[in-house]
């Protein structure tokens, strides 16, 4: 039990008997107020975010079009009629993003194999391999020798580095898709982001990157939308998940030529595939050299963030920030399913941002506003890479040593009750306390991610916000169901085998908005034990990304 002094001082700042010091088992108690605001969130108006921003006048809100600016019209209206500030630019709702959008034509790309002293042979476009375009180079020419470098991963923290010895200085990597078997999931997950790869690679002095599947029925990527990263000021690329500054050429190869390529270094292609399954690193020079000519042509587009601030009430911890995010963006117009081409992204996001909307609502009906500040952030661009996020946390409103947290929501998927929850990243920081007692409270069970195969830990805006340094999580459903099995998965992937990315999300699809009421009060009362505390977040001693990110 909390001492009458700490009792006393925390009645003193704030409404929440919290301690961050206290067990985890800990209960969390409220006082009458807080708890009635916390109930007073009401499932209907949920729904009527969702149907608002879900309609097909929205046109799916792909970024830069007039239906997104209906999105960002009104999300701004609904914060400013809760009495939200303005965190944006120049004392505006919002921050711009400039998004430049690039193609590479498969008539202008070329890239041709040789080894030894054999004539080069050219590799077949968008069957042997395909070229990301280059976000900064229009035009690129480049001839290097080939090396595998295994996963193209190097974690020190884990003992295992796939560049040990190996020179790459000045020449393109071979990288196969993968992680070691032991790493933890959201580590593996964190190490085959392009963009992790990309880095590692310009950190050792190669200048391009080629990512090869060893599955043969991998399909290769395709880039008909073209590929998206965020332009600053400077007119410098500021965000990608393909491009990292060094590295001219990024591309992909099939399974195939994976194999041909390893056929030609001095070692057995399946000891190769063999250590690395065992977590064993396997680089190898190859014997072959790469010749590639790439075009990229450019088109902008301009969209934003929005950013809405609640002002804290501690005169020392106002000046730090917690934010609750939400991607705002969905796939726009597409290729018609079933006789419809309008993706409205009912579920993805309009129910994370419906649910950033009410968390806004009950902070704002306090009797008195937390300790810290509270951020409210609508993302831009993350079904085109994390786009927004990744501008808003390298480059936020805030000064941004002073945001402390963020809790995000990310399609919630609140298609049957709420029992049990996912709290993904929270294991690796101290934010793992307050989700357990927010769980508690709400009498929900905290799960291991049912699915660790979906990487779903870096595909979300929270991962933008963990590699700035900043402790991270996104809430998901857990396995429960109501009656007593442990298998929600198995109904929410049949959901999602219909419905996700598809025309069928929309309002007229499947709903439990008590659900979305729950997922509201538990992603507040996350935050809330977050700005109420008298310290910050902090990363586990030794963590994987408190040790990479943390610093």
């Amino acid at each position: 039990m909390l001492s009458t002094s700490s009792r006393l001082l925390l009645l003193a700042v704030g409404s929440l008997l919290f301690s961050p010091s206290a067990a985890t088992a800990q209960q969390l108690q409220l006082d009458k107020k807080t708890a009635k605001a916390l109930q007073q969130v009401r499932p209907a108006d949920i729904k009527a975010h969702i149907q608002y921003l879900a309609d097909d006048r929205l046109l799916g809100r792909s970024p830069g079009t007039p239906g997104y600016q209906m999105a960002v019209d009104y999300v701004t209206g609904q914060l400013k009629s809760l009495g939200i500030e303005p965190a944006g630019d120049e004392g505006s709702f919002v921050q711009r993003v400039r998004l430049r959008r690039a193609f590479s034509n498969p008539a202008t790309t070329a890239l041709m194999l040789r080894s030894g002293t054999e004539a080069p042979v050219p590799l077949a476009p968008a069957q042997e391999f395909v070229l990301y375009p280059n976000p900064e180079t229009p035009s690129v020419a480049l001839e290097a020798p080939l090396v595998f470098a295994g996963y193209g991963i190097s974690a020190p923290e884990l003992q295992y580095d796939d560049y040990a010895g190996l020179d790459v200085q000045g020449k393109i990597v071979v990288v196969m898709r993968g992680a070691p078997r032991a790493f933890p999931s959201t580590v593996a997950a964190a190490s085959q982001d392009v963009l992790a790869i990309l880095q590692n690679a310009a950190r050792h002095g190669a200048v391009g990157v080629l990512l090869a599947s060893p599955n043969p029925k991998a399909p290769m990527p395709n880039f008909k939308q073209g590929v998206y990263s965020v332009l600053g000021a400077d007119g410098k690329v500021a965000a990608s998940r393909s491009y990292a500054a060094g590295v001219k050429v990024l591309g992909a190869l099939n399974a195939a030529t994976l194999q041909s390529l390893l056929g030609t270094a001095a070692t057995d292609t399946g000891a190769v595939f063999t250590a690395l399954k065992a977590g064993r690193p396997a680089s190898v020079a190859l014997r072959s050299a790469a010749k590639v000519s790439n075009i990229s042509t450019y088109q902008e587009v301009e969209s934003y963030n929005v950013v809405g601030k609640l002002t804290g009430s501690d005169a020392r911890l106002r000046d730090e920030y917690v934010v609750h995010s939400a991607h705002l963006d969905h796939l726009g117009v597409g290729a018609p399913v079933k006789g419809d081409s309008i993706y409205n992204g009912a579920h993805d996001n309009a129910s994370g941002v419906a649910s950033v909307l009410e968390i806004a609502r009950i902070y704002t009906s306090l009797p008195q506003k937390p300790r810290r500040s509270v951020l409210f952030v609508l993302q831009t661009g993350e079904e085109l890479g994390l786009l927004g996020s990744a501008y808003f946390a390298a480059r936020p409103t805030v000064p941004k040593e002073k945001i402390v947290a963020d809790i995000n929501t990310d399609m919630p998927t609140i298609i049957a009750p709420l029992l049990s929850v996912v709290a993904l990243g929270a294991q690796h920081s101290s934010l793992s306390q307050p989700v357990n007692q927010a769980a508690d409270y709400l009498k929900l069970s905290v799960e291991n991610d049912p699915e660790p195969e979906q990487n779903r830990f870096i595909r979300s805006d929270q991962y933008s916000f963990v590699v700035q340094g900043i402790p991270a999580l996104h809430i998901k459903y857990g396995n429960k169901t109501a009656d007593g099995k442990n298998d929600l998965s198995k109904t929410v992937q049949a959901w999602r085998a219909t419905t996700y990315h598809k025309p069928q999300d929309d309002i007229n699809g499947t709903f439990d908005f008590e659900a979305g009421k729950k997922y509201v009060q538990l992603n507040f009362l996350i935050g809330y034990q977050v700005a109420q505390a008298e310290q910050r977040p902090t990363w586990n001693s030794g963590d994987f990304f408190g040790t990479r990110f943390g610093k």
